[in-house]
Order: C-alpha cells, then structure tokens, then sequence
C-alpha cells in the first residue's frame, strides 16, 4: 500500500477484499458472522470500510475463507495494520462525519447538488461559522470554532497547487438567497464564490427558481471518484442522525444520471456567474 493512502481509503480497499474473498468461497455474510460467534453487521461494516479491521479479524476471517498463501494473508495483515493509521483529522477529536472527511481526502473530483446551503468546500469563514452556529444551537463555542477549522481544512483540497480536487457544484437559487449571518456578509460570500467558480478545476452552475421541479428536489447529495480504478464511487448523503454511503453501482448510476439532468437545467457557466455577481450587488445595494 502506497504511504499517501488515507486509513479510510485502506479500510475501504481491504474490505472490498474481503468481501472477494468470501464471495469466492461462497458464503454470505450471515455465514461468516455465525462462524465466528459475531454479528452480521459487524462482517458489513468490516467489508463496507466503516469499521476499523484489526490484524485479528482480517486472521479470522482469512481463516473462514481457507486462504492458504501466505503472502495474500500478510499482505491483508498488512492493509489493516495501515488501516488503524490516524488522518489529519483526528487531530480535531471526535468528528461525527469523519468517513466522509476521509473520502473526500483522497477523492479525485467531486460533484455536490446543494439546494439550501453554499457547498462546504465554497464558503467563507465568516459564512461556515454563522451556517454552523444557526445550525447547531445546542453547541458551544469551542464545538462550533472546531468544526468551522475542520471545514477550513477540508478546502485546502481545492487550492492544492499541483492535483487539486476536480470541484462541480451545482446550486439552487436558495442557497444565494437565504440570508446567512447578514447581507454584508452575503455579498462577501457570493463574490467569493465568483472567484472560486473562475478556478479551472473548479465549475459553479446555478439551479434558478423558475426551473421549477428538478431530479434534485428531493435534496443534498454528494458524489466522489477516486484516481485509482480499484476504487468505486461513492454516493454521499448527510443526515441529521446519521450518513448514508451508496456503493452499489446501479445506485452510483442513477444518481449520475440525476446530476446530469440538473447541470443540463442549471444555468451554464457563464450564466451562472453572471447570477451570483448581480445577486451579491443586491445585497450591496
């Protein structure tokens, strides 16, 4: 395994393994978890890579599955031991979203759908810090400084110099209109947004109102590609609880298709620039 690696992406690669391996044996995953006296959710989250594998569990599972060369079975030893490595952001403490902070690290391009909010990897500091504090009001200000450095952090993907995140975010019109902190603070946040949109890594096409009904109507959604082909595409949409990660490529396929159908409705770029440049000087006025 390469260095660069981020223990999500490794968790991730070795599950998929796994669940190669088990599929080769013929096994389904409710097999695998009464042989070894564990749940069934417990063998998912082990080959989904939203739970951190152990050298034991990758040795017990290897073990259900008869894998007899040893090179295979160090080489996963291995993966798992890379796996439990710490990412930038464990320096934060506790980040309820760390599988998606993970992902996104080591993703190729992005492309977002916001329909309420400017795209996380696009605001402002000002603007992330009021967003957070409306949006959490339970939380103190030391929670809310954390997540507004985290966020901070997460954009220093887009402004890397040599491979920078491939960024596609298409916007509804409310989220240019509802007011977030104060006009000023709108028009600080809008004229940002020009700016970013005029990177060549980085399009911004605005959804207007008078489009009406849209595939994304139903709300947020995120999808993220990785450079290496091994790795599937994820589908990313947040919840107030809990996320939720698609994996499977016919529901990877639906929503490209939808996000096809909302950048060919959105505004195109140009428009879409002109849009955010005559609403910040609305809020000027």
């Amino acid at each position: 395994m390469a260095s660069n690696v981020n223990p999500t992406v490794r968790r991730r690669r070795l599950g998929q393994e796994l669940r190669r391996l088990r599929e080769l044996k013929g096994m389904t995953a409710e097999e695998v978890a009464e042989r070894l006296l564990v749940s069934q959710s417990k063998i998912s989250r082990l080959e989904n890579g939203r739970r951190s594998i152990s050298q034991r569990d990758v040795r017990d599972l290897c073990g259900v599955y008869e894998v007899e060369d040893h090179r295979i079975v160090d080489s996963l030893m291995q993966m798992a031991k890379d796996s439990r490595q710490q990412g930038w952001w464990h320096a934060f403490g506790d980040i309820p979203y760390s599988v998606y902070i993970g992902l996104e690290t080591d993703a190729a391009s992005l492309r977002v759908y916001e329909p309420q909010i400017m795209p996380g990897l696009l605001q402002t500091r000002e603007y992330a810090e009021a967003l957070i504090t409306g949006a959490m009001p339970e939380s103190g200000p030391s929670d809310i400084e954390k997540r507004v450095n985290v966020r901070m952090r997460r954009q220093e993907r887009v402004k890397e110099p040599e491979h920078p995140l491939r960024l596609w975010a298409v916007v509804d019109e409310a989220a240019l209109r509802r007011v977030v902190g104060d006009k000023r603070m709108m028009r600080e946040q809008l004229e940002y947004l020009v700016e970013m949109s005029q990177q060549p890594h980085v399009t911004v096409q605005v959804l207007p109102f008078d489009m009406g009904a849209h595939p994304g109507i139903n709300g947020q959604y995120a999808i993220l590609e990785f450079p290496d082909a091994s790795d599937s595409s994820v589908v990313y949409i947040e919840g107030v609880t809990s996320d939720l990660y698609l994996e499977k490529p016919n529901d990877v396929q639906k929503y490209t298709v939808m996000y096809e159908h909302l950048r060919a409705q959105a505004l195109n770029v140009d428009q879409s620039r002109q849009f955010i440049a005559d609403t910040a000087k609305e809020y000027a006025r």
